[in-house]
């Protein structure tokens, strides 16, 4: 991996563990439509995809709908959820690690980059970066792969073999594989080993030694 140059990472499920910020919000969001979910775990698929088709993939919420939720969720989000999220062990380690072998970092998340950015700075995960992508709170750009068409374009990346993108789902690995380049997934988010591997991951690491000794 010594031709690696630019290591684009994903945030939830990759650098922090969001549960249960995330779930509470999207609980929070279907109890304004009269769901009620008391088990948070059954609102894990809705960590990592862009949020709108989610709602619409698992609660089969129209367009309209989808988007008043997005609301409701950013209600919660905005002030408690954002914060109850947990930093993976050993992550700072990592980062350190790659920033030592003179690669550059870009985050590419599908999070909106205000709350992105926050995250980064309330963990002290943000000098680590170069650069912070996210999605757009008006929906412009929401996929993985625009994020990652975002990043690679805003900062001028044409060499792609240099170009690697870590993430835990399957959306991390088909946006990396729209854009030409190479992905490594990761098992100790929210993605199973069959999810990544039928999206085409190139590697698949169990934790986050498994990524430093990868990358080597």
């Amino acid at each position: 991996m010594k031709n690696i140059q630019y290591i684009l990472l994903d945030l939830d499920g990759t650098l922090t563990d969001p549960m249960i910020g995330i779930t509470r919000s999207v609980q929070h969001a279907l109890a304004f439509f009269g769901i009620k979910v008391h088990n948070l775990e059954e609102l894990c698929p809705f960590i990592g995809p862009p949020l709108i088709d989610s709602f619409k993939e698992f609660y089969h919420f129209t367009d309209e709908q989808a988007q008043i939720a997005l609301e409701k969720y950013r209600e919660y989000f905005a002030t408690k959820g954002i914060f109850e999220n947990n930093e993976y062990e050993g992550i700072k380690d990592f980062l350190q690690s790659q920033v030592d072998q003179g690669r550059i970092l870009m985050l590419a998340t599908s999070k909106p980059e205000p709350f992105a950015k926050r995250i980064l700075d309330h963990f002290k995960l943000t000098h680590y970066f170069t650069f912070i992508g996210g999605s757009t709170l008006d929906g412009s750009r929401s996929t993985k792969t625009d994020v990652i068409k975002y990043v690679l374009s805003t900062n001028k990346i044409t060499d792609l073999s240099r170009v690697i993108m870590i993430g835990d789902r399957k959306h991390d690995i088909e946006g990396a594989k729209n854009n030409g380049i190479s992905s490594v997934g990761v098992l100790y988010g929210y993605g199973s080993r069959t999810e990544l591997e039928h999206a085409g991951a190139d590697f698949i690491v169990e934790d986050v030694d498994g990524l430093k000794s990868l990358l080597l």
